[in-house]
């Protein structure tokens, strides 16, 4: 994507002009899932012979001193150390390789200590009619309308679609859409094994999985994260961060295992993208469940 400088001396990457079509084809597919309801390669197809388009925000991840890449959703803690782990045992068979990695992330569950920073909801773009077509214009905001939180975190999630899988069938982030402009920050604070555990069996319930004392939602534009884990761990530990050495951490982002710095800054792009699919709603009747819990 071209990207050019905003008033805020950051990039602000070019809307793409040419839509794209998703045929789910992985384990998971939470964007295709998304987009139609379903995952199902006809459901698919007929989106894109019947030239179903829809707008997608997408989230930007940057580093202190470079961009790091484009997605639609990310964790960091539990999500980002299990998917760390599955990728050690690629030789296992898809479902029991995640089942492990479930398992043994859970047995060995540990909070990571992070300072959040985020910028609510209240400060997004608006839009105004400029040649016949809409643009985003952000908005100027002043410092004080940051939030900080900080404290030891067992997960936190930072989505910009609602990420239905068959796992769960309400979404990942239930409480964002595909193209509202807003990012859904889920925040599990530390608590016990059996209450974290109950919190991940409601992803496959119709009931609220963030209906906990120890867990936090914000509906924000821009996220800063900032890892202040240093605690080193013994050499060989299948869960310890990928390059310690270097402070980098695993990060799961849109399924895919990156090491990145103990600084990120995630922001949302509304818009930003044109998918072949639409805006469905969660489904309220699921059929899947993670057999490890």
């Amino acid at each position: 994507m071209d990207v050019g400088k905003d008033c805020d001396d950051m990039f602000e990457p070019a809307r793409a002009q040419i839509p794209l079509g998703i045929i789910p084809a992985g384990s998971t597919n939470i964007l295709a899932h998304t987009l139609n309801g379903i995952q199902h390669v006809l459901t698919a197809t007929l989106h894109i012979i019947m030239g179903h388009l829809q707008p997608v925000d997408m989230c930007s991840f940057s580093s202190p001193t470079k961009l790091l890449r484009f997605g639609f959703s990310c964790m960091f803690g539990f999500g980002s150390r299990t998917l760390a782990l599955a990728e050690k045992h690629r030789w296992m068979p898809s479902n029991q390789r995640k089942d492990f990695a479930v398992i043994k992330t859970l047995a060995r569950l540990k909070p990571e200590e992070c300072e959040l920073s985020f910028l609510p909801s209240k400060c997004l773009q608006h839009v105004v009619e400029e040649n016949g077509r809409k643009q985003e214009r952000r908005k100027h905001e002043s410092s004080d309308r940051w939030q900080k939180i900080q404290g030891h975190f067992l997960n936190v999630s930072i989505m910009a679609i609602p990420c239905l899988c068959s796992m769960a069938p309400r979404g990942l982030a239930p409480n964002t859409r595909l193209d509202d402009g807003s990012i859904a920050l889920i925040v599990v604070r530390n608590t016990s094994r059996p209450e974290f555990v109950k919190h991940l069996k409601r992803y496959s319930s119709v009931k609220n999985q963030f209906n906990f004392p120890f867990i936090e939602t914000y509906v924000v534009e821009e996220v800063k994260v900032h890892v202040r884990t240093e605690t080193e761990h013994a050499t060989g530990d299948d869960l310890n961060p990928i390059d310690s050495g270097k402070k980098n951490y695993p990060w799961n982002i849109d399924g895919d295992l990156l090491a990145w710095p103990s600084k990120v800054h995630i922001r949302v792009h509304p818009q930003l993208i044109t998918l072949y699919g639409e805006n469905v709603n969660a489904v309220d009747n699921p059929k899947e469940s993670c057999s490890c819990l």
